[in-house]
């Protein structure tokens, strides 16, 4: 995990810093029954095992958890998706944009991103998105000291006087984010991983993210999912040298805190991990930040057909019996190395 003094305290960088620049531009607890006077037996009382959530149904209202539930950025951006298309119907223009390019008999256009190998710039673009109608949206205030940047300041800049009432804009928090991802030659899959993270430090701690923590919040999660995600991580000492004034201390107290918020949870399984991934294209076309389309050649048409059949192979063995209950980010990664070897 990179929380062992080695790592996070060497004064040397990690050699990935070198690496050639990436270009980036609660559910519902069911009631108690009616109480049963009974005059021979009294009051009845219910077990307490009758009374407690099950573990399943606990993960089902977890969207970091559980495929089956409804991210919460998604549902975060409902009400301005909702106000938007309103706007159009009364404008009378479409929601969608007219310079969006169609598929017709002759060309067919894709984007570059897929499941197994997002689009890097635009995922960044809609995980920082994400987080904007998280703040925007947000229910409370309720944070962390841990998290309060007036605490723990990430720069020597003195903190405004409204630093935690002043929604940053989405261009603010899309600036933080790639400065991060682009120097420490982050991937497009820790970036939904980061997400995933995030989601779940705020059903696991009932806090919200809010102007005053946004980015330490952002922060901790980046730094665990770089950890998790990439076979190469980046050091704590690195991102303190990215972040010029932040201490190492600093950094492995808030990764300390994050973990154990977390319950030590960093388990994203692959349904769990495709939902993001779809709910962020939803979340883009939503407001309209189209993927790059290009038109299908025949050297990429080739390449798709590889990869279907190299993933056929790899899930037909994914659904025996034995595996369903292992899968895991790690057969994704495997997709995506394929992929790689493909590309």
């Amino acid at each position: 995990m990179g929380g062992t003094v080695s790592c996070c305290m060497s004064p040397r960088e990690t050699p990935k810093i070198h690496r050639r620049e990436v270009e980036l531009e609660d559910a519902p607890i069911t009631t108690t029954e009616e109480v049963d006077v009974s005059e021979d037996t009294g009051t009845y009382l219910q077990h307490i095992s009758d009374r407690e959530l099950p573990d399943e149904l606990a993960h089902e209202s977890n969207p970091s958890d559980h495929p089956r539930a409804s991210t919460l950025f998604l549902n975060k951006s409902q009400t301005d998706v909702r106000e938007k298309r309103k706007s159009h119907i009364l404008n009378h223009t479409s929601p969608r944009l007219m310079t969006k390019k169609s598929s017709s008999c002759s060309t067919i256009f894709l984007d570059d991103s897929t499941v197994s190998q997002p689009n890097l710039k635009s995922t960044v673009k809609c995980v920082t998105l994400a987080v904007y109608y998280h703040i925007k949206n947000r229910d409370s205030s309720h944070t962390l000291d841990i998290f309060d940047e007036k605490k723990h300041p990430l720069t020597r800049e003195k903190v405004p006087e409204d630093y935690a009432t002043a929604d940053p804009e989405h261009k603010l928090i899309y600036r933080f984010v790639r400065t991060l991802f682009s120097s420490a030659q982050l991937t497009a899959e820790c970036a939904i991983v980061t997400l995933v993270y995030l989601e779940r430090l705020l059903t696991y701690a009932e806090m919200d993210i809010c102007p005053g923590n946004w980015k330490r919040i952002v922060l901790g999660a980046i730094l665990l999912a770089s950890k998790v995600w990439d076979d190469q991580a980046v050091w704590n000492v690195d991102y303190c040298q990215i972040l010029k004034d932040i201490t190492v201390e600093d950094m492995n107290e808030m990764e300390r805190h994050f973990l154990e918020l977390l319950q030590f949870n960093i388990n994203v399984p692959a349904s769990v991990y495709a939902k993001y991934y779809f709910d962020l294209r939803s979340l883009a076309e939503d407001n309209n930040l189209s993927f790059p389309l290009e038109p299908l050649s025949n050297k990429r048409a080739q390449k798709l057909e590889a990869i279907s059949r190299l993933c056929e192979d790899k899930y037909k063995d994914m659904g025996r019996p034995c595996m369903r209950r292992s899968l895991s980010a790690d057969n994704l990664l495997g997709v995506r190395k394929s992929h790689a070897v493909l590309s």
